[in-house]
């Protein structure tokens, strides 16, 4: 009699699958973001707690901004350092010479950088190729070096204290033309070819076609040249010493003479007016700045 003997299988159990390097890296990557979450962080309070100060203090008495320990909020949130800015200059004015300027010297910034640019790319004059590099050459001069040489046409043309005397020479903006130039350069060649088909002139190319596909180049452009002409210090300065035609930056230094350069509530609410309109600007048009920044920055 023969016996059959069963053999009974274990069950097989499967090796672990090897960690793939995307699982080994996780816990690095986890604390590499983390170390960029933090710098980033750190980044925010080392440029917002200035401007959180400077907000809060200029709602302080002297006392308070002196007082040891530090006291980050007023007593009482009272405008007497915007009064007191009101009645020792003629701040309304300089408010309106500043708006007006930005205005008006950013828009002839934008203006002039899309028609330079568009006669670089599109329209076959002679140098064009040197125009460009003349251009490149001009973002690498300080703007300091040309002081001197325009301060002495302005003089000789007797526009001191004028607002074409501050306006005029700032007018070129060769970053504008290199980044609208960048820009045209990636735009579809057969839109320009066909509209010249049917007729339009470069104008109307320029205007029909070139500016609405590139609004968002031209917001960073204007943006960056609102915050320029904004903030432009040292040549309204330099210019003006009339309270009729000076802006707001260059009036600030009138307030230095309050109490001995000690009324720093002053200052601060002074300084307040000048930063929030370009804040608020900013914080509109922060998305077409990176969006027009970078729409030409793959093309040669």
């Amino acid at each position: 009699m023969s016996t059959t003997v069963e053999r009974t299988h274990a069950p097989r159990t499967e090796a672990p699958a090897p960690a793939t390097p995307a699982t080994r890296r996780r816990p690095f990557r986890g604390h590499l973001d983390a170390g960029l979450y933090l710098i980033m962080l750190a980044s925010i309070l080392v440029m917002a707690v200035p401007l959180v100060w400077m907000f809060l203090a200029s709602f302080k008495e002297n006392g308070e901004i002196y007082s040891m320990p530090l006291q980050w909020l007023p007593d009482a949130f009272a405008f007497f350092n915007y009064e007191q800015v009101s009645s020792s200059i003629p701040i309304e004015r300089m408010f309106l010479n500043s708006v007006g300027l930005t205005i008006a010297g950013a828009g002839l910034k934008v203006f002039l950088g899309l028609c330079c640019a568009y006669a670089v790319v599109f329209i076959d004059v002679p140098f064009r190729k040197a125009v460009f590099v003349v251009v490149l050459f001009a973002l690498l001069i300080p703007g300091q070096i040309t002081i001197i040489p325009n301060y002495s046409l302005i003089a000789s043309l007797g526009w001191l204290n004028t607002y074409q005397g501050i306006l005029v020479p700032g007018l070129a903006s060769a970053f504008g033309t290199f980044l609208f130039r960048q820009h045209f350069l990636s735009l579809p060649i057969s839109v320009f070819e066909a509209a010249q088909v049917d007729g339009a002139s470069h104008w109307r190319r320029l205007w029909a076609f070139a500016v609405p596909m590139s609004i968002p180049t031209i917001a960073a452009v204007g943006l960056i040249s609102l915050v320029n002409e904004w903030n432009d210090y040292l040549w309204p300065m330099l210019v003006t010493d009339n309270t009729d035609t000076m802006t707001l930056p260059v009036g600030l230094t009138l307030l230095q003479s309050l109490d001995g350069m000690q009324a720093w509530g002053v200052l601060m609410a002074a300084t307040v007016v000048v930063t929030v309109p370009m804040l608020l600007i900013f914080l509109i048009l922060q998305r077409r700045l990176v969006a027009g920044l970078t729409a030409g920055a793959v093309t040669g």
